[in-house]
């Protein structure tokens, strides 16, 4: 959420910074409901001024012994209207909090304008060793023909048939080998993250309610693209159970979320935290891309990164985890190229985001894998989470999350750069230790 103070003050910048998005801002109602505000405020101060002085008038009345009927009936009047613009302010906070949950985060100044991936950044690419660029600066040919992720993986494992008829499309089975592989990027994505890069591994809930999400930020606004569920039967009371509740869409959600209504020490930051989930997405808005094989699924896997820092280091801490990201690639020798996104494609809660986009060589391009992002203190604000340094008020913490990586999306790009001419697949290096040895993996 926006800092309604920065609103109040500052209102032209918010509104450039919102233009990098390509998004106006109603200030027309804005301006309305501070008006609506500051007029019940300054009638709120005139009546209890009112009340204070004919307390004081009563006072002096009865020490005069003079009849103070009036004015007490008067006095005796002004809590009843005291309740009523208590009332009026807070149908105007209420009115004016549930618009900004809407409104999406400020870009940082370093976020390049513009209006799609068209206008992303590339910052840098990485080819294994001993990997020669072609032309266009991206690996080469592999010097036999390139099958896509589903033609090397169906007969390795990959079952969407079975998938299909237990849940309908986009959905995925994974046998035998391929189910082996997944398996071990995950493992190896958390070993790497927790022994190396000093991240709490966590298991979090996969059904959260309403107000995790709200502070999040997934809801209101991408409602539909979440998978609600129902509980069956009645709670501890007898009485059935009405309260909302949803799938997560990522462990971000839970992550970040375990810091809500929390102050924590200073001592405290960073936190990092990482886990292992299944993620579910209704794909609403998808328009029907990447239907065939696993790109895009109801169901996938993600390992997560979360930090939760002083505001001070946060822009520090997302290099950082691009950094923790890239190194899964690197251990596994995957090109890859990292993308700084522009105000326009950059998610709702972000204020500065970076993506990292792995080789495909069956769809001949870069695909995202991992996406992090600085969301300042945009989560921390919705969710109330705050530190506090020695004696002083708390702060607003600041929240950072991205993949490190998208397993289902890391086994295709394991699947398509690792294939061999016979149909087998190569296991990298770093992922033999969790394949009991295994080199290549055959049909």
């Amino acid at each position: 959420m926006l800092d309604q103070n920065l609103l109040r003050k500052d209102l032209p910048t918010v509104l450039k910074a919102l233009s990098l998005r390509g998004l106006s801002f109603d200030t027309e109602r804005f301006n309305r409901l501070e008006a609506e505000r500051k007029a019940v405020q300054v009638e709120t101060e005139a009546l209890q001024a009112r009340r204070n002085a004919l307390a004081k008038q009563i006072g002096q009345l009865k020490s005069r012994g003079e009849d103070a009927s009036a004015v007490l009936a008067e006095s005796q009047a002004i809590p009843d209207q005291l309740r009523q613009l208590e009332s009026r302010l807070g149908a105007v906070q209420r009115e004016l909090s549930d618009w900004l949950l809407t409104v999406p985060n400020l870009p940082h100044e370093s976020v390049p304008a513009g209006e799609s991936s068209d206008d992303n950044v590339e910052v840098r690419r990485w080819l294994p060793a001993g990997m020669r660029a072609d032309a266009r600066g991206n690996p080469p040919p592999q010097g036999f023909e390139t099958r896509d992720h589903v033609a090397v993986g169906e007969p390795l494992g990959l079952d969407f048939e079975t998938a299909r008829k237990l849940s309908g499309s986009r959905f995925m089975m994974l046998r035998g080998q391929v189910a082996r592989l997944h398996r071990a990027l995950a493992q190896f994505m958390l070993d790497l993250h927790t022994g190396k890069h000093g991240y709490q591994e966590c298991y979090t809930p996969y059904i959260v309610n309403a107000s995790t999400l709200l502070g999040t930020g997934q809801l209101p606004k991408f409602k539909d693209d979440m998978f609600s569920v129902t509980k069956g039967g009645a709670d501890e009371d007898g009485d059935e159970e009405r309260e909302d509740l949803y799938l997560i869409s990522t462990s971000e959600i839970t992550l970040t979320a375990s810091v809500r209504d929390s102050i924590l020490s200073a001592d405290e930051l960073p936190t990092r935290l990482t886990a292992h989930t299944p993620c579910f997405r209704s794909e609403a808005g998808s328009g029907g891309r990447d239907v065939r094989g696993m790109i895009r699924q109801h169901q996938f896997d993600k390992v997560e990164m979360v930090q939760i820092v002083h505001p001070e280091r946060s822009y520090e801490a997302l290099e950082e985890m691009v950094g923790h990201a890239e190194a899964v690639l690197r251990a596994l020798e995957l090109p890859y190229r990292v993308v700084l996104l522009c105000g326009g494609d950059m998610g709702f809660g972000a204020a500065k985001t970076y993506d990292i986009e792995v080789w495909l060589p069956a769809q001949d391009t870069w695909r995202e894998i991992s996406s992090i992002s600085n969301c300042e203190a945009f989560q921390a604000r919705r969710m109330q989470a705050r530190f506090r340094a020695g004696k002083g008020k708390p702060e607003y913490v600041h929240t950072l999350n991205g993949s490190g990586l998208a397993v289902g999306r890391c086994l295709v790009a394991v699947l398509e750069n690792g294939q061999q001419a016979d149909g087998s697949v190569v296991v990298p290096q770093a992922l033999r230790p969790y394949m009991g040895g295994q080199e290549v993996i055959r049909p």
